[in-house]
């Protein structure tokens, strides 16, 4: 990594080390003067930088005001390659942001902490946001409100989600809003314990049962000594049901919950 403030000294350095710039290193630099498409840039050496306009991490293009303080700008830059027919290196503002967001995201999985993002889109698998910058997506059996995808169309909604898996190489930052509710929790969820659940919805192959605002899964399974062909005939939606935790999950943010051998 090269990181020099001065680009007077920059350019002693590698007239008395004879460095050769490489694709990958960071430089520092000032941009001089706008083009159409980009930016010529000043890295202290004999051959200039070029900064696209699409390397660049926010969107100037439409603020005139803007784009004349951002001349004379310096700092660092990613050198992406070198272009020999035009004899400049092509630098970045955004790969070297992107380095740093990772950076970033990382430390905060560690840290096991819980976001409150803005909803950006919505599809039939879930929910697009973003974090540091990187696009995160909150898959559809994440979202405790998953069968109503229309109540996050709401202006400016905010979701509370977790890390759950983080991917750099594929650029893959998926989160869950089950995880960050069942952290943030009052109530302390254990193996064996008895609650009373209410049932909120019925499926084929068992109940979703409410519990201190979260939700478990009742598998047909574990309603009873006996198998329940239909669900809908024994269980109505509103029901009160006493039942035993036996399963948490805490990084996925799901319950299961039984209710064999309960009177």
């Amino acid at each position: 990594m090269i990181k020099v403030n001065d680009k007077n000294q920059f350019s002693d350095i590698l007239q008395k080390y004879k460095y050769n710039l490489h694709s990958g290193d960071i430089v520092a630099g000032t941009i001089t003067y706008k083009e159409s498409k980009g930016f010529l840039v000043n890295i202290g050496d004999n051959t200039a930088g070029y900064l696209p306009k699409e390397e660049i991490n926010v969107d100037l293009s439409y603020d005139k005001k803007l784009l004349t303080l951002f001349i004379n700008t310096t700092r660092d830059f990613f050198l992406v390659k070198y272009n020999p027919y035009i004899k400049q290196y092509i630098v970045s503002i955004k790969r070297l942001d992107y380095i740093k967001a990772w950076k970033r995201i990382k430390q905060l999985q560690l840290e096991n902490i819980i976001f409150t993002l803005r909803i950006r889109q919505i599809n039939k698998g879930g929910l697009i946001t973003y974090l540091e910058g990187i696009q995160a997506f909150i898959p559809k059996s994440h979202i405790s409100l998953n069968d109503n995808l229309a109540t996050y169309e709401l202006k400016n909604y905010s979701i509370q989600c977790k890390l759950l898996i983080i991917n750099e190489q594929k650029n893959q930052l998926i989160l869950s809003n089950k995880s960050a509710l069942l952290k943030l929790s009052r109530h302390k969820f254990r193996i064996g314990e008895l609650v009373y659940g209410l049932i909120v919805k019925i499926k084929q192959y068992g109940l979703f049962v409410e519990i201190y605002g979260m939700i478990a899964l009742l598998h047909i399974s574990e309603v009873g000594s006996k198998y329940i062909d239909n669900l809908n005939k024994v269980f109505y939606i509103g029901n009160l049901i006493k039942i035993k935790i036996i399963h948490i999950d805490r990084k996925q943010g799901r319950l299961s919950v039984s209710k064999r051998s309960i009177k």
